[in-house]
């Protein structure tokens, strides 16, 4: 069991964040030998192996929404499976169009699966660990504002979820810049406890004031998870845990 974690009267909050897994990519298929729910399966061990609450997954889980139904199916049934809870953001190469992988598929079936704008339109509550989780759903291949109308907390934590490129001060009119923009501004505004960022493929912080913001990259670069703890006295602490390597490719 990881340490401080389910022993005592108030443990830890433990909760995986992964993104960018592009289930269904061609060049992650062949690399992975074939294994086309690899990536998927090494962020739910890690989670496993941790003992934790929740996973989050931050967008891009799925490489397109063209997907054949037999993978989809496989794929909830790996999601089904896990104990833990799972809460998917769609990104923008998943966005929840009425066509979505998300709607045409079983995806979002097993009870422990949340996925925000299609079973949840904004937020996702756990009244257990008094934890509101929020985010902005990709629902077309629109340019966005991942972190528009930050919610008014409503629970002792928050943590909120945004799939898109971080620039500290974002020129959203600069044509040559890409969609879904984030900025340090947008970032210090939400106050929440954690940031779960999807659309890089290599993990790391950016800045946004007191908000931890954290890229977790994806499972095939990264070759990790993000791990954070939100802890009794109010602190949160963020970690990577390293996972088998699989080769992957760039992508935006």
């Amino acid at each position: 069991m990881d340490p401080g974690h389910g022993s005592g009267a108030d443990p830890d909050i433990v909760i995986v964040h992964s993104s960018d897994l592009h289930l269904g990519d061609v060049v992650t298929i062949a690399a992975c030998g074939g294994d086309d729910t690899l990536p998927l399966r090494q962020v739910l061990a890690a989670a496993d192996d941790l003992k934790a609450d929740l996973v989050l997954l931050a967008g891009d889980i799925f490489e397109h929404n063209r997907l054949a139904l037999e993978f989809l199916e496989r794929t909830a049934r790996t999601l089904g499976d896990s104990a833990m809870p799972v809460v998917i953001l769609p990104g923008n190469h998943d966005p929840a169009t009425p066509d979505s992988v998300y709607r045409r598929g079983p995806i979002a079936e097993p009870e422990n699966v949340s996925i925000l704008g299609v079973t949840h339109k904004k937020a996702v509550t756990f009244s257990q660990f008094g934890l509101e989780i929020w985010g902005h759903a990709h629902r077309d291949y629109d340019d966005m504002v991942p972190l528009r109308t930050p919610r008014r907390r409503r629970t002792r934590w928050q943590i909120a979820m945004a799939h898109g490129h971080y620039l500290p001060s974002p020129d959203r009119g600069a044509g040559l810049n890409p969609a879904w923009l984030i900025g340090r501004e947008e970032i210090a505004t939400t106050a929440v406890d954690y940031l779960a960022l999807g659309h890089w493929n290599r993990a790391g912080r950016v800045a946004g004031g007191d908000v931890p913001a954290y890229y977790s990259g994806s499972p095939d670069l990264a070759g990790s998870v993000n791990v954070v703890r939100l802890k009794p006295g109010g602190k949160v602490a963020v970690r990577r845990r390293r996972m088998e390597h699989t080769p992957g490719k760039d992508r935006v």
